[in-house]
């Protein structure tokens, strides 16, 4: 278990398993060459991953080649999963987050058929911002999340363009890992993934609000 402790005084409990979903934008899986799932394309990442987007210096490693930024919508696990239990059920809150990728590294795992754990686990690969409640999918449906690099938009999404929903994640992510209370489960990117660079200034906005930021420190 991690307890995160937020920059207004909010405080995040539990945070028990990290899941990730890859290629869940349609956009996204074209732009790296890769093939749209058929079904939830699951990973996962160490509670050691995680770190704040409150204002600090993030730092990633700066010798195991290119890492990329992927902007992605959050969700947290409320209460424990039971077969049947509506998103609005066990759904608690939600964050703009950032899944750092070991790009090179990736890509070597790849073509050697092995997990992507050291390309994905690695320490603060796991971004969050601020938690707020969840407000209903309807109304997520209606404001788009963005990432900001040095006062640039280089991403911005929509949940409603996902390819899996957040009903079918929860689900299969359930039936095959478990889910409980304090769980987070990043739920895929939309194009415009790129390389960060030492410096840069990552500012993470849902509608016109600034949920986080960060600055990264190559190391």
């Amino acid at each position: 278990m991690i307890i995160l402790t937020w920059k207004r005084g909010i405080v995040l409990n539990k945070v028990n398993n990290i899941y990730c979903v890859g290629r869940n934008y349609a956009a996204h899986a074209k732009e790296l060459l890769n093939e749209i799932p058929t079904s939830p394309m699951l990973f996962s990442k160490p509670t050691h991953a995680l770190a704040e987007a409150n204002g600090q210096k993030v730092l990633l490693p700066g010798n195991r080649g290119s890492i990329h930024f992927e902007t992605e919508i959050v969700i947290r696990i409320g209460r424990p999963y039971e077969q049947g239990i509506k998103l609005e059920d066990i759904l608690d809150s939600f964050t703009i987050g950032i899944d750092f990728t070991l790009r090179d590294v990736q890509t070597e795992l790849k073509k050697k058929g092995h997990p992507w754990l050291l390309a994905k686990g690695f320490p603060n690969s796991a971004v969050i911002s601020e938690f707020i409640p969840f407000s209903g999918i309807e109304e997520m449906k209606k404001i788009d999340f963005s990432l900001q690099r040095n006062g640039e938009k280089v991403q911005q999404g929509n949940i409603k363009n996902m390819i899996f929903d957040l009903q079918t994640i929860i689900d299969f992510t359930a039936l095959n890992f478990g889910l409980g209370e304090g769980d987070l489960i990043y739920t895929g990117t939309p194009e415009g993934v790129s390389q960060v660079m030492d410096r840069d200034h990552l500012t993470l906005h849902w509608g016109n609000s600034v949920m986080g930021e960060c600055v990264i420190k190559l190391a």
